[in-house]
């Protein structure tokens, strides 16, 4: 008999957090979090009844999120008056298709070099673009292509380079190459989001015991809920620090549990993987796997595993390669978001981080790992081709 799946109150709050405050619909919300939309009605029904008593036992508030729900419909008008203000900014105005559409109008008035100089673009540009949009009348897909690959940068906010682009176009039926791909993206005048450096968080630094390593750099699994690994890392925001906890599966590469906290205490890397089991309900002998930070040598964290049967592991001292897995997501994670942000409050760099994870990266980023299919997709057509087998 299957057991009723348990969630804890970070997730719940979590969940309601995507449709009140991030403006999801609760359908939307419940499929990319995989819960009965039904549920999540009763979720929201019940915060908006709280009497301070709402999930009582399964979880807790952060001070900082107490504090920035009083004044979340304040925050909520000033990001709408800020996007209106954006719009009206004439800032399409700006783009360099525009001003070369402008100088071709009135070169017979002006000189082109001088309308160059004045709208800072270059002459050479200037031409090239002429010369491609010359080439393109004889293609009656290149228009087409050249506005999917701008929603394309839109939907995955800058993030996704020539190969992935390449990927999209190919699944729509544009049987294009990645350098095809390169030149329409420079056409449309997308750009790409660079990476930037970030260094780890744990402590490995003490006396405590600690899990041989049951991966040794394993990292191909062939079903669900065999191996997860974990790991922390930290988002800065002006109040301070903000710490995230990340359990994934290895077999979708899926983010199965996270906790988020102002201290970096074992009970962060306990929340996180009480998400992940009450979300998975894995058997026992399920390897999870970590580095040595002193939250993972804990007692409430072993014991956590003792309990439900499952097999601590461990890196290597130094060795950030036996959990690779985790440090790429964190990578993708800073920069292809947290780099890109300045974040006012713990709450604010929250929400950012709940929605990276739960609608971008889970349910639509595009993982090369997996064939460029998202984790749910890879997840969801793997079962149902079991199914039909």
């Amino acid at each position: 008999m299957t057991k009723r799946k348990k969630y804890s109150k970070e997730f719940k709050l979590d969940a309601i957090a995507l449709v009140v405050d991030q403006n999801y619909s609760q359908a939307e919300a419940a499929r990319n979090l995989g819960v009965n939309p039904n549920m999540l009605g009763r979720w929201i029904k019940e915060a908006d009844n709280d009497d301070g008593h709402a999930f009582r036992g399964n979880g807790k508030l952060t001070p900082e999120q107490e504090e920035i729900r009083g004044l979340k419909a304040q925050v909520k008008r000033l990001e709408m008056e800020r996007e209106n203000l954006k719009k009206s900014d004439g800032l399409l105005c700006q783009r360099n298709e525009v001003k070369y559409s402008f100088i071709a109008q009135h070169k017979k008035i002006w000189p082109v070099a001088l309308m160059c100089h004045v709208l800072g673009v270059k002459s050479n540009n200037y031409y090239s673009y002429q010369k491609r949009q010359a080439n393109s009348i004889d293609d009656p897909t290149h228009q087409e292509m050249i506005e999917l690959i701008k929603d394309i940068a839109k939907f995955s906010d800058n993030t996704y380079g020539a190969r992935r682009i390449k990927k999209v176009l190919n699944t729509l039926s544009f049987p294009v190459s990645r350098s095809k791909t390169a030149k329409l993206m420079r056409e449309a005048n997308v750009w790409v989001r660079y990476k930037k450096k970030y260094k780890a968080t744990t402590n490995s630094a003490h006396n405590k015991p600690i899990y041989q390593n049951e991966l040794e750099q394993n990292f191909a699994v062939t079903a669900p809920d065999k191996t997860w690994v974990g790991d922390i890392t930290y988002v800065w925001t002006s109040e301070g620090w903000l710490y995230l906890c990340v359990v994934i599966d290895l077999y979708s590469r899926k983010v199965v549990g996270w906790s988020m906290g102002s201290r970096m205490k074992a009970q962060l890397v306990c929340d996180a993987l009480t998400m992940a089991i009450w979300q998975r309900q894995p058997k026992a002998g399920l390897i999870v796997h970590s580095d040595q930070g002193v939250q993972y040598a804990s007692h409430q964290y072993r014991r956590l595993l003792k309990s439900h049967g499952y097999i601590g592991s461990m890196s290597k001292k130094g060795c950030c390669w036996d959990n690779a897995v985790a440090e790429s997501f964190f990578g993708s994670l800073k920069q292809e978001r947290v780099h890109w942000r300045n974040y006012e409050t713990r709450y604010e760099a929250q929400q950012d981080v709940l929605n990276y994870i739960s609608m971008w990266y889970n349910s639509h980023r595009l993982h090369s790992y997996l064939g460029y299919q998202s984790p749910n997709e890879f997840e969801l057509l793997n079962r149902e081709f079991k199914m039909v087998a």
